[in-house]
């Protein structure tokens, strides 16, 4: 193959591959760099220049000018060098050509594994390149074969890893099923990328909100916080600074439409969208729906709240294995104690704390006025 045919190859490949022609090209003088050492010798400066319009490849020993030579393998002398070229001076770098007739098969298999190599280099950093965006994003996937416990699926050129613990309680992936994820990371590793995605993360649900929702997309409404238990339950806390935009109302939808995607998408996941408010016992009382609350009582010292509902949406309050109360508790940040409103009255529930400082200092004080008595009647 002459130079012309090889630059026209080289640059079907370069389409190909997608790769830039500058990395081609630094990839096979790196490769005869390999190949020229191989037939001189490792211990010379080799430098292989490849000429990137008609493709000559020339070969040339470096060597530093000096007074006196030590290493001819790496040293020539002044007189020898201006020889050459007049201006050079001590410590000049001398290029010498030495290109050789035939690099033999040797040669020739040497940089054609090493071009390869690069190629592959290259290959695994324009891929990584392509998906380190795609951190923290949520992506559509394919789910392409299970490998023990872990679900296997593809993200257009690469395969990503669904692990157990990364996926819906209860959910099952079939060959070819199409499934939103969440990409908690991108790895790159000597194989190329490696990408770690997630069904369970609280994220998804943010991210899903934001595709399906355009006031959350656009900044209009924000999401203040989210709470989830995979599989089972969701609560969100939505604001608009707008107070003509309806928060609740946009993330909901007409007829429960927008909500209902996400659901549809999280495999009937059930989803409480609630408004965010300033003021921790709004807050509360919102993030505790569908429950009724009749009264909220803070300590912000210890960051808790007690809270009272009516006899009989106790168990609504609290839900299923407490998942309501736990839920509510992670959304507002605030340790909740829930009671019934007949449990409230009987067991005084809001009544402040007595003050352990003052009703020991009234127990001393009548002990001084028993003492005083008591003196009192002895000099009687």
């Amino acid at each position: 193959m002459d130079s012309k045919e090889f630059l026209t190859a080289l640059e079907l490949v370069a389409k190909e591959k997608g790769i830039d022609k500058e990395i081609i090209f630094e990839a096979i003088e790196a490769s005869l760099v390999s190949a020229c050492k191989k037939h001189f010798g490792t211990s010379q400066n080799i430098k292989v220049d490849m000429n990137r319009e008609t493709g000559e490849v020339k070969c040339f020993t470096q060597k530093t000018v000096v007074e006196t030579v030590e290493d001819p393998q790496l040293e020539i002398s002044l007189e020898m060098a201006r020889v050459l070229n007049p201006s050079y001076a001590v410590d000049d770098i001398v290029d010498i050509e030495v290109t050789p007739k035939n690099f033999g098969r040797i040669s020739a298999q040497t940089a054609k594994q090493v071009v390869v190599q690069k190629f592959r280099e290259a290959e695994r950093e324009i891929l990584f390149n392509q998906y380190i965006t795609k951190e923290r994003e949520v992506v559509t996937a394919i789910v392409q074969r299970k490998e023990r416990r872990n679900v296997i699926v593809q993200m257009g050129k690469i395969d990503a890893v669904l692990a157990a613990n990364e996926q819906i309680p209860g959910e099952q992936y079939n060959f070819m099923d199409r499934v939103k994820v969440y990409v908690l990371e991108v790895k790159q590793t000597t194989k190329g990328p490696q990408i770690f995605v997630s069904r369970t993360h609280p994220e998804l649900v943010k991210r899903l909100f934001e595709q399906e929702v355009p006031e959350v997309h656009d900044g209009t409404v924000e999401i203040k916080s989210i709470a989830r238990e995979a599989g089972s339950r969701t609560k969100i806390a939505v604001y608009s600074k707008n107070e003509n935009v309806d928060a609740l109302g946009a993330c909901v939808g007409q007829n429960g439409y927008r909500v209902n995607v996400i659901v549809n998408e999280l495999g009937g996941e059930k989803i409480d969208v609630i408004n965010w408010s300033e003021d921790p016992r709004e807050f509360i009382a919102a993030a505790l729906s569908p429950s009724k609350v009749l009264e909220v009582k803070l300590n912000e010292a210890e960051q808790s709240a007690k809270i009272v509902v009516p006899d009989h949406q106790l168990s609504l309050a609290i839900g299923k294995e407490g998942q309501n109360a736990r839920l509510s508790a992670k959304l507002t940040g605030w340790r909740i104690d829930i009671k019934s409103e007949t449990q409230a009255r009987e067991t005084n529930f809001l009544a402040d704390e007595p003050v352990v400082e003052e009703a020991e200092e009234m127990d001393a004080l009548e002990a001084i006025d028993a003492i005083e008595t008591v003196e009192e009647t002895v000099e009687e």
